[in-house]
Protein backbone atom coordinates (compact mmCIF):
# COMPACT_ATOMS: atom_id res chain seq x y z
CA UNK A 1 0.00 0.00 0.00
CA UNK A 2 2.89 2.35 1.08
CA UNK A 3 4.48 1.32 -2.35
CA UNK A 4 1.17 1.92 -4.75
CA UNK A 5 0.53 5.31 -2.81
CA UNK A 6 4.59 6.46 -2.97
CA UNK A 7 3.90 5.76 -6.91
CA UNK A 8 0.78 7.88 -7.12
CA UNK A 9 2.55 11.03 -5.52
CA UNK A 10 5.52 10.48 -8.24
CA UNK A 11 2.94 10.38 -10.65
CA UNK A 12 1.16 12.98 -9.54
CA UNK A 13 4.38 15.32 -9.45
CA UNK A 14 5.67 14.43 -12.88
CA UNK A 15 2.21 15.04 -14.47
CA UNK A 16 2.92 18.77 -12.99
CA UNK A 17 6.20 19.20 -14.28
CA UNK A 18 5.01 18.03 -17.77
CA UNK A 19 1.94 20.48 -17.67
CA UNK A 20 4.05 23.49 -16.24
CA UNK A 21 6.92 22.21 -19.24
CA UNK A 22 3.85 22.31 -21.83
CA UNK A 23 2.53 25.37 -21.02
CA UNK A 24 5.78 27.40 -20.55
CA UNK A 25 6.14 26.03 -24.25
CA UNK A 26 2.51 27.31 -25.43
CA UNK A 27 2.70 30.94 -23.78
CA UNK A 28 6.35 31.08 -24.98
CA UNK A 29 8.15 31.59 -22.21
CA UNK A 30 10.28 28.15 -21.57
CA UNK A 31 12.34 28.65 -24.62
CA UNK A 32 14.38 31.79 -25.84
CA UNK A 33 14.55 30.57 -28.67
CA UNK A 34 10.94 29.72 -29.58
CA UNK A 35 10.06 33.29 -28.10
CA UNK A 36 13.11 35.21 -30.13
CA UNK A 37 11.70 34.01 -33.41
CA UNK A 38 9.68 36.19 -35.50
CA UNK A 39 9.67 38.92 -32.29
CA UNK A 40 10.87 42.29 -32.88
CA UNK A 41 14.49 43.09 -31.58
CA UNK A 42 13.07 45.24 -29.02
CA UNK A 43 11.16 42.35 -27.35
CA UNK A 44 14.05 40.36 -26.48
CA UNK A 45 15.79 41.15 -22.63
CA UNK A 46 11.70 42.37 -21.91
CA UNK A 47 10.64 39.07 -21.77
CA UNK A 48 13.99 37.31 -19.75
CA UNK A 49 13.05 39.77 -17.36
CA UNK A 50 9.36 38.45 -17.19
CA UNK A 51 10.34 34.48 -17.77
CA UNK A 52 12.42 34.61 -14.68
CA UNK A 53 10.16 36.50 -12.68
CA UNK A 54 7.29 34.11 -13.12
CA UNK A 55 9.30 30.59 -13.10
CA UNK A 56 11.38 31.55 -10.29
CA UNK A 57 8.47 32.02 -7.74
CA UNK A 58 5.75 29.65 -9.31
CA UNK A 59 7.19 26.80 -11.08
CA UNK A 60 8.89 25.08 -7.19
CA UNK A 61 5.19 25.57 -5.65
CA UNK A 62 3.36 23.92 -8.54
CA UNK A 63 5.18 21.12 -7.98
CA UNK A 64 5.24 20.34 -4.41
CA UNK A 65 2.22 22.12 -3.32
CA UNK A 66 -0.65 19.81 -2.06
CA UNK A 67 -3.26 21.84 -4.19
CA UNK A 68 -3.64 20.24 -7.17
CA UNK A 69 -1.32 20.71 -10.35
CA UNK A 70 -3.74 21.99 -12.75
CA UNK A 71 -4.69 25.06 -10.02
CA UNK A 72 -1.43 26.01 -9.87
CA UNK A 73 -1.09 25.68 -13.62
CA UNK A 74 -4.08 28.25 -14.20
CA UNK A 75 -2.61 30.86 -11.34
CA UNK A 76 0.85 30.31 -13.72
CA UNK A 77 -0.65 31.28 -17.35
CA UNK A 78 -3.18 33.66 -15.24
CA UNK A 79 -0.48 35.48 -13.46
CA UNK A 80 1.46 35.62 -16.98
CA UNK A 81 -0.96 37.12 -18.90
CA UNK A 82 -2.20 40.20 -16.01
CA UNK A 83 1.29 40.94 -16.14
CA UNK A 84 1.32 40.76 -20.27
CA UNK A 85 -2.13 43.09 -20.24
CA UNK A 86 -0.73 45.45 -17.79
CA UNK A 87 2.80 45.97 -19.63
CA UNK A 88 0.47 46.40 -23.05
CA UNK A 89 -2.08 48.87 -21.63
CA UNK A 90 0.51 51.26 -19.92
CA UNK A 91 2.84 51.17 -23.16
CA UNK A 92 -0.67 51.85 -25.54
CA UNK A 93 -1.68 54.43 -23.22
CA UNK A 94 1.56 55.93 -23.20
CA UNK A 95 1.27 55.77 -26.79
CA UNK A 96 -2.00 56.77 -27.01
CA UNK A 97 -0.90 60.20 -25.26
CA UNK A 98 1.74 60.76 -27.68
CA UNK A 99 -0.25 60.49 -30.25
CA UNK A 100 -3.17 62.82 -29.27
CA UNK A 101 -0.26 65.47 -28.28
CA UNK A 102 0.76 65.36 -32.12
CA UNK A 103 -2.78 65.91 -32.93
CA UNK A 104 -3.35 69.04 -31.27
CA UNK A 105 0.30 70.24 -32.05
CA UNK A 106 -0.80 69.58 -35.70
CA UNK A 107 -4.33 71.38 -34.76
CA UNK A 108 -2.19 74.22 -34.13
CA UNK A 109 -0.42 74.52 -37.43
CA UNK A 110 -3.25 76.46 -38.77
CA UNK A 111 -3.11 79.12 -36.48
CA UNK A 112 -0.39 80.24 -37.86
CA UNK A 113 1.50 82.53 -35.01
CA UNK A 114 -2.07 83.43 -33.33
CA UNK A 115 -1.13 82.15 -30.27
CA UNK A 116 -2.28 85.37 -28.90
CA UNK A 117 -5.68 83.55 -28.63
CA UNK A 118 -4.52 80.65 -25.83
CA UNK A 119 -6.22 81.69 -22.97
CA UNK A 120 -5.15 81.52 -19.29
CA UNK A 121 -1.36 82.80 -20.01
CA UNK A 122 0.20 85.87 -19.28
CA UNK A 123 0.49 88.20 -22.90
CA UNK A 124 4.58 88.10 -21.93
CA UNK A 125 4.82 84.36 -21.47
CA UNK A 126 3.05 83.64 -24.72
CA UNK A 127 5.61 82.49 -27.72
CA UNK A 128 4.62 85.78 -30.33
CA UNK A 129 6.31 87.02 -33.18
CA UNK A 130 8.42 86.12 -36.49
CA UNK A 131 11.62 84.56 -34.67
CA UNK A 132 9.26 81.34 -34.47
CA UNK A 133 8.84 79.11 -37.22
CA UNK A 134 5.09 78.69 -35.61
CA UNK A 135 4.35 80.51 -32.35
CA UNK A 136 1.17 78.52 -32.36
CA UNK A 137 2.36 75.10 -33.30
CA UNK A 138 5.53 75.89 -30.64
CA UNK A 139 3.33 76.89 -27.68
CA UNK A 140 0.60 73.38 -28.13
CA UNK A 141 3.91 71.10 -28.05
CA UNK A 142 5.29 73.31 -24.98
CA UNK A 143 2.20 72.52 -23.17
CA UNK A 144 1.56 69.17 -24.79
CA UNK A 145 5.36 68.83 -23.21
CA UNK A 146 4.60 70.16 -19.94
CA UNK A 147 1.80 67.82 -19.80
CA UNK A 148 3.22 64.51 -20.50
CA UNK A 149 6.63 64.59 -20.66
CA UNK A 150 8.26 61.97 -18.11
CA UNK A 151 12.24 61.89 -18.05
CA UNK A 152 13.75 58.52 -16.38
CA UNK A 153 17.29 59.25 -15.28
CA UNK A 154 19.55 56.24 -14.61
CA UNK A 155 20.93 56.13 -11.09
CA UNK A 156 24.01 53.78 -11.81
CA UNK A 157 26.84 55.46 -11.79
CA UNK A 158 29.20 57.88 -9.20
CA UNK A 159 30.28 61.37 -9.43
CA UNK A 160 32.20 63.22 -10.43
CA UNK A 161 31.77 61.59 -13.98
CA UNK A 162 28.21 60.63 -13.55
CA UNK A 163 25.54 62.59 -12.06
CA UNK A 164 27.64 65.92 -12.25
CA UNK A 165 29.10 68.45 -14.28
CA UNK A 166 31.06 71.94 -14.79
CA UNK A 167 28.72 74.90 -13.31
CA UNK A 168 30.37 77.29 -14.35
CA UNK A 169 33.29 78.41 -17.11
CA UNK A 170 32.88 77.65 -21.25
CA UNK A 171 31.32 73.91 -20.62
CA UNK A 172 28.50 75.63 -17.95
CA UNK A 173 25.02 73.88 -19.70
CA UNK A 174 26.80 70.67 -18.87
CA UNK A 175 26.75 70.71 -15.86
CA UNK A 176 23.39 73.20 -15.28
CA UNK A 177 21.45 70.57 -16.88
CA UNK A 178 22.41 67.91 -15.00
CA UNK A 179 21.91 69.23 -11.92
CA UNK A 180 18.28 70.53 -12.87
CA UNK A 181 17.26 67.03 -14.04
CA UNK A 182 18.21 65.31 -11.21
CA UNK A 183 18.17 68.00 -8.19
CA UNK A 184 15.57 70.52 -9.47
CA UNK A 185 11.73 71.17 -9.01
CA UNK A 186 11.36 67.08 -10.51
CA UNK A 187 7.98 68.20 -12.85
CA UNK A 188 9.82 66.04 -15.90
CA UNK A 189 11.36 63.34 -13.83
CA UNK A 190 9.77 60.03 -13.14
CA UNK A 191 11.16 56.98 -10.31
CA UNK A 192 8.86 54.35 -12.41
CA UNK A 193 11.12 54.00 -15.42
CA UNK A 194 8.21 51.89 -17.37
CA UNK A 195 6.32 55.56 -17.05
CA UNK A 196 9.52 57.27 -19.12
CA UNK A 197 9.01 58.79 -22.60
CA UNK A 198 12.81 59.25 -22.33
CA UNK A 199 16.25 58.18 -20.49
CA UNK A 200 18.71 60.38 -19.64
CA UNK A 201 22.24 58.96 -19.54
CA UNK A 202 23.42 61.68 -17.06
CA UNK A 203 27.05 60.89 -17.66
CA UNK A 204 29.67 64.35 -17.92
CA UNK A 205 32.23 64.14 -21.37
CA UNK A 206 33.93 67.08 -20.00
CA UNK A 207 34.67 65.62 -16.36
CA UNK A 208 35.44 62.27 -18.46
CA UNK A 209 38.36 64.33 -19.97
CA UNK A 210 39.46 65.73 -17.00
CA UNK A 211 39.59 62.52 -15.07
CA UNK A 212 40.61 59.80 -17.74
CA UNK A 213 42.59 62.04 -20.58
CA UNK A 214 46.22 62.17 -20.34
CA UNK A 215 47.21 65.72 -21.81
CA UNK A 216 48.83 65.69 -25.24
CA UNK A 217 48.19 62.36 -26.38
CA UNK A 218 45.27 63.26 -28.09
CA UNK A 219 44.11 59.79 -27.44
CA UNK A 220 40.16 59.59 -26.87
CA UNK A 221 40.11 55.49 -26.23
CA UNK A 222 39.56 55.50 -22.41
CA UNK A 223 36.69 57.83 -23.00
CA UNK A 224 34.96 55.98 -25.58
CA UNK A 225 35.56 53.00 -23.69
CA UNK A 226 33.66 54.00 -20.33
CA UNK A 227 30.91 55.20 -22.47
CA UNK A 228 30.68 51.64 -24.06
CA UNK A 229 31.06 50.34 -20.84
CA UNK A 230 28.14 52.74 -19.48
CA UNK A 231 26.09 51.79 -22.32
CA UNK A 232 26.79 47.80 -21.34
CA UNK A 233 25.86 48.03 -17.66
CA UNK A 234 22.22 49.49 -18.26
CA UNK A 235 21.12 47.73 -21.51
CA UNK A 236 22.16 44.61 -19.59
CA UNK A 237 20.34 45.68 -16.03
CA UNK A 238 17.30 47.09 -17.76
CA UNK A 239 15.18 46.61 -20.84
CA UNK A 240 14.64 49.91 -22.25
CA UNK A 241 17.65 50.28 -23.99
CA UNK A 242 16.98 46.73 -25.94
CA UNK A 243 13.08 47.63 -26.28
CA UNK A 244 14.00 50.89 -28.80
CA UNK A 245 17.55 50.08 -29.18
CA UNK A 246 18.54 53.23 -27.66
CA UNK A 247 16.20 55.51 -30.01
CA UNK A 248 14.34 57.06 -26.96
CA UNK A 249 17.95 57.77 -25.13
CA UNK A 250 19.80 60.60 -24.71
CA UNK A 251 23.15 62.06 -23.84
CA UNK A 252 24.46 65.69 -23.39
CA UNK A 253 27.34 66.91 -23.79
CA UNK A 254 28.83 70.31 -24.47
CA UNK A 255 32.94 69.34 -24.93
CA UNK A 256 34.19 69.48 -27.97
CA UNK A 257 34.77 65.79 -27.89
CA UNK A 258 31.23 64.64 -27.17
CA UNK A 259 30.71 63.17 -30.62
CA UNK A 260 33.73 61.61 -30.64
CA UNK A 261 33.25 60.16 -26.42
CA UNK A 262 29.81 58.95 -28.31
CA UNK A 263 31.81 56.70 -30.82
CA UNK A 264 32.25 54.54 -27.66
CA UNK A 265 28.91 52.68 -28.36
CA UNK A 266 27.77 52.58 -32.16
CA UNK A 267 24.23 52.34 -31.06
CA UNK A 268 24.26 55.33 -29.46
CA UNK A 269 26.33 57.11 -31.97
CA UNK A 270 23.58 55.99 -34.95
CA UNK A 271 20.62 55.51 -32.84
CA UNK A 272 20.13 57.82 -29.81
CA UNK A 273 19.16 61.54 -29.07
CA UNK A 274 22.53 62.86 -28.77
CA UNK A 275 22.32 66.34 -27.13
CA UNK A 276 25.34 68.24 -28.09
CA UNK A 277 27.67 71.92 -28.13
CA UNK A 278 29.52 70.78 -31.70
CA UNK A 279 26.73 70.18 -33.81
CA UNK A 280 28.77 69.69 -36.93
CA UNK A 281 27.26 68.05 -40.08
CA UNK A 282 30.66 67.04 -41.41
CA UNK A 283 31.06 65.52 -38.11
CA UNK A 284 28.17 62.72 -37.76
CA UNK A 285 25.92 65.22 -36.47
CA UNK A 286 22.13 64.85 -37.54
CA UNK A 287 19.33 66.95 -36.91
CA UNK A 288 16.46 64.47 -37.46
CA UNK A 289 17.78 63.06 -34.25
CA UNK A 290 20.21 65.12 -32.52
CA UNK A 291 19.75 68.07 -30.54
CA UNK A 292 22.23 71.35 -30.60
CA UNK A 293 23.40 72.74 -27.32
CA UNK A 294 23.87 76.04 -26.56
CA UNK A 295 27.63 76.84 -25.77
CA UNK A 296 26.90 79.72 -22.47
CA UNK A 297 30.13 80.70 -21.15
CA UNK A 298 29.32 81.62 -17.32
CA UNK A 299 33.17 82.94 -15.57
CA UNK A 300 32.57 81.85 -11.89
CA UNK A 301 29.17 80.60 -12.37
CA UNK A 302 27.05 84.03 -12.80
CA UNK A 303 26.20 85.98 -16.06
CA UNK A 304 28.18 89.11 -15.92
CA UNK A 305 26.51 91.93 -14.61
CA UNK A 306 26.42 94.50 -17.37
CA UNK A 307 24.94 92.10 -19.55
CA UNK A 308 22.03 91.95 -16.65
CA UNK A 309 20.44 94.45 -17.68
CA UNK A 310 21.37 95.68 -20.93
CA UNK A 311 21.06 99.33 -22.44
CA UNK A 312 18.18 100.94 -23.48
CA UNK A 313 16.94 99.60 -26.98
CA UNK A 314 17.75 103.40 -28.17
CA UNK A 315 21.02 104.00 -26.57
CA UNK A 316 23.81 104.47 -29.45
CA UNK A 317 26.03 102.06 -30.80
CA UNK A 318 28.92 103.56 -32.22
CA UNK A 319 31.02 100.52 -33.85
CA UNK A 320 29.66 98.68 -36.39
CA UNK A 321 31.01 94.94 -35.68
CA UNK A 322 33.18 93.70 -32.40
CA UNK A 323 35.09 90.32 -32.41
CA UNK A 324 38.22 89.54 -29.82
CA UNK A 325 39.67 85.78 -29.58
CA UNK A 326 42.39 83.41 -30.27
CA UNK A 327 43.80 82.73 -33.41
CA UNK A 328 42.70 79.20 -33.78
CA UNK A 329 40.44 76.77 -36.76
CA UNK A 330 40.02 77.93 -40.12
CA UNK A 331 37.66 80.74 -40.30
CA UNK A 332 39.69 83.27 -37.52
CA UNK A 333 43.10 83.42 -39.47
CA UNK A 334 40.91 84.53 -42.62
CA UNK A 335 38.97 87.16 -40.02
CA UNK A 336 41.95 88.81 -38.22
CA UNK A 337 44.50 88.95 -41.80
CA UNK A 338 41.90 91.05 -43.65
CA UNK A 339 39.97 92.96 -40.53
CA UNK A 340 42.66 92.80 -37.27
CA UNK A 341 43.68 96.68 -36.75
CA UNK A 342 42.35 97.63 -40.28
CA UNK A 343 39.22 99.67 -39.60
CA UNK A 344 37.86 101.67 -36.42
CA UNK A 345 34.43 100.35 -37.61
CA UNK A 346 34.82 97.34 -37.39
CA UNK A 347 36.72 96.76 -34.11
CA UNK A 348 38.59 92.89 -34.58
CA UNK A 349 41.20 92.04 -31.89
CA UNK A 350 43.11 88.66 -31.39
CA UNK A 351 44.02 89.95 -27.70
CA UNK A 352 42.28 92.43 -26.29
CA UNK A 353 44.25 95.33 -25.01
CA UNK A 354 43.82 95.84 -21.26
CA UNK A 355 42.56 99.17 -21.10
CA UNK A 356 39.56 97.70 -22.86
CA UNK A 357 36.54 95.77 -21.17
CA UNK A 358 34.79 92.69 -23.60
CA UNK A 359 31.30 93.13 -23.14
CA UNK A 360 31.58 96.81 -23.06
CA UNK A 361 32.49 97.05 -26.45
CA UNK A 362 29.40 94.18 -27.15
CA UNK A 363 27.56 96.70 -25.60
CA UNK A 364 28.88 99.40 -27.96
CA UNK A 365 28.35 97.32 -31.28
CA UNK A 366 25.35 96.79 -33.61
CA UNK A 367 26.65 93.61 -34.97
CA UNK A 368 28.58 90.93 -32.99
CA UNK A 369 31.08 88.67 -35.24
CA UNK A 370 30.56 84.88 -34.34
CA UNK A 371 33.19 82.75 -36.04
CA UNK A 372 33.92 79.50 -34.90
CA UNK A 373 36.76 78.05 -33.52
CA UNK A 374 38.21 74.51 -33.59
CA UNK A 375 34.68 73.02 -33.37
CA UNK A 376 31.76 75.42 -34.59
CA UNK A 377 29.94 75.98 -31.55
CA UNK A 378 31.31 79.30 -30.05
CA UNK A 379 29.82 80.77 -26.55
CA UNK A 380 29.95 84.16 -28.51
CA UNK A 381 26.29 83.55 -29.91
CA UNK A 382 24.45 83.19 -26.26
CA UNK A 383 26.79 86.35 -25.01
CA UNK A 384 25.82 88.13 -28.04
CA UNK A 385 22.27 87.56 -27.32
CA UNK A 386 22.65 88.81 -24.07
CA UNK A 387 24.56 92.16 -24.83
CA UNK A 388 21.54 92.83 -27.36
CA UNK A 389 23.90 92.41 -30.13
CA UNK A 390 23.30 90.99 -33.43
CA UNK A 391 24.86 87.60 -33.67
CA UNK A 392 26.85 87.63 -37.07
CA UNK A 393 27.15 83.49 -38.01
CA UNK A 394 30.93 82.99 -39.33
CA UNK A 395 30.47 79.05 -39.27
CA UNK A 396 30.61 76.34 -41.55
CA UNK A 397 28.14 72.63 -41.52
CA UNK A 398 26.60 74.28 -38.09
CA UNK A 399 23.27 73.28 -36.29
CA UNK A 400 22.27 76.38 -34.93
CA UNK A 401 20.28 75.76 -31.09
CA UNK A 402 16.68 75.63 -31.31
CA UNK A 403 16.28 75.77 -34.78
CA UNK A 404 13.72 73.58 -34.97
CA UNK A 405 11.59 76.08 -33.22
CA UNK A 406 13.27 79.34 -34.23
CA UNK A 407 13.54 81.39 -37.17
CA UNK A 408 17.68 82.45 -37.00
CA UNK A 409 17.66 84.43 -39.86
CA UNK A 410 15.19 86.97 -37.43
CA UNK A 411 17.66 87.52 -35.20
CA UNK A 412 21.20 86.97 -36.78
CA UNK A 413 22.90 87.10 -39.87
CA UNK A 414 24.80 84.62 -41.64
CA UNK A 415 28.05 85.22 -43.55
CA UNK A 416 29.91 82.55 -46.06
CA UNK A 417 33.62 82.32 -44.65
CA UNK A 418 33.98 83.58 -48.47
CA UNK A 419 32.77 87.09 -47.55
CA UNK A 420 34.90 88.11 -45.08
CA UNK A 421 37.03 89.80 -47.41
CA UNK A 422 33.74 92.27 -48.13
CA UNK A 423 32.21 91.56 -44.32
CA UNK A 424 31.88 95.19 -43.99
CA UNK A 425 30.48 96.12 -47.00
CA UNK A 426 27.50 92.80 -46.52
CA UNK A 427 26.70 94.70 -42.79
CA UNK A 428 26.10 97.86 -44.15
CA UNK A 429 23.95 96.66 -46.75
CA UNK A 430 21.86 96.01 -44.12
CA UNK A 431 18.56 98.51 -43.62
CA UNK A 432 18.24 100.05 -40.20
CA UNK A 433 14.64 98.93 -40.18
CA UNK A 434 16.15 95.40 -41.11
CA UNK A 435 18.40 96.21 -38.33
CA UNK A 436 16.09 97.10 -35.91
CA UNK A 437 14.04 93.91 -36.50
CA UNK A 438 17.12 92.03 -36.11
CA UNK A 439 17.72 93.69 -32.84
CA UNK A 440 13.83 93.21 -31.70
CA UNK A 441 14.24 89.51 -32.26
CA UNK A 442 17.24 89.67 -30.33
CA UNK A 443 15.36 90.75 -27.42
CA UNK A 444 12.55 88.36 -27.95
CA UNK A 445 14.99 85.27 -28.12
CA UNK A 446 17.05 86.30 -24.74
CA UNK A 447 14.65 84.83 -22.55
CA UNK A 448 15.40 80.94 -24.30
CA UNK A 449 19.40 80.89 -23.59
CA UNK A 450 18.95 81.85 -20.10
CA UNK A 451 19.89 80.14 -16.83
CA UNK A 452 18.22 79.76 -14.28
CA UNK A 453 18.14 78.37 -10.35
CA UNK A 454 15.23 77.07 -11.05
CA UNK A 455 14.50 76.63 -13.68
CA UNK A 456 11.65 79.05 -15.45
CA UNK A 457 9.37 78.57 -18.61
CA UNK A 458 10.63 78.95 -21.38
CA UNK A 459 14.26 78.79 -20.38
CA UNK A 460 17.69 76.83 -21.94
CA UNK A 461 16.79 73.85 -19.60
CA UNK A 462 13.54 73.79 -20.65
CA UNK A 463 13.87 74.37 -24.48
CA UNK A 464 15.95 71.79 -24.14
CA UNK A 465 14.07 69.33 -23.11
CA UNK A 466 11.30 70.77 -25.52
CA UNK A 467 13.71 69.37 -28.34
CA UNK A 468 14.45 66.27 -27.19
CA UNK A 469 10.39 65.80 -26.91
CA UNK A 470 10.17 66.97 -30.63
CA UNK A 471 12.35 63.95 -31.37
CA UNK A 472 10.31 61.41 -28.96
CA UNK A 473 7.51 62.67 -31.01
CA UNK A 474 9.00 62.84 -33.87
CA UNK A 475 7.79 66.62 -34.87
CA UNK A 476 9.17 69.10 -37.01
CA UNK A 477 7.58 72.76 -36.14
CA UNK A 478 8.18 74.41 -40.18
Amino acid sequence: METNYGTLVSLLSCLCVASVFVVCIVSGHYSQSIKFSGAEPGDSVATIELQTKVTASHEVRAVFSSQPPAFYVNRLRNHTLIRKIKKRTRYQGQEEGLARARASIRKAFSNLNRSSEIDGEENNEVPTGDVYRNAGAFYQSYAEMEKRLKVYVYEEGEVPMIHDGPCKDIYTIEGRFIHEIEHGDGKFRTRDAERAHVYFMPFSVTWMVKYLYKPLTYNLTPLRQFVSDYVSVISTKYPFWNTTQGADHFMLACHDWGPHASRGHPVLYNTSIRVLCNANTSEGFNPQKDVSLPEIHLYGGNVNPKLLSPPPPNSPRPFLAFFAGGLHGPIRPILLQHWMGRDTDLRVYEYLPKDMDYYSLMLQSKYCLCPSGHEVASPRIVEAIYSECVPVILSDHYVLPFSDVLRWEAFSVKVEASEIPRLKEVLQAISEEKYTRLKEGVRAVRRHFELNQPAKKFDVFHMILHSVWLRRINLKLG
